[in-house]
């Protein structure tokens, strides 16, 4: 299977936060959402970053529910017959 990247953006006016990270970066890139607010310089703010990690988890537990009923049809003995 493929490294899929993943992507989540937020648009504040004139400002683009665009974030790409992987299943093996999404901890660094949950850090890195939590900088960014934590910046006095950035208009990206605390509830900027709880929104954009909850969209982060919820696409993880998606992906994983999705693999998981993808595994259960795969080895299924009841789809050989």
């Amino acid at each position: 299977m493929g490294r899929e990247i993943n992507v989540v953006a937020l648009i504040k006016g004139a400002e683009r936060y665009i974030f790409l990270f992987n299943d093996d970066s999404r901890a660094e890139m949950l850090r890195t959402l939590g900088r960014f607010a934590s910046n006095p310089e950035l208009s990206f703010s605390w509830y900027d970053a709880a929104v954009l990690s909850q969209k982060v988890r919820q696409e993880a537990r998606r992906r994983a529910l999705a693999a998981r009923f993808k595994m259960s049809q795969v080895s299924d003995p009841d789809d050989t017959l």
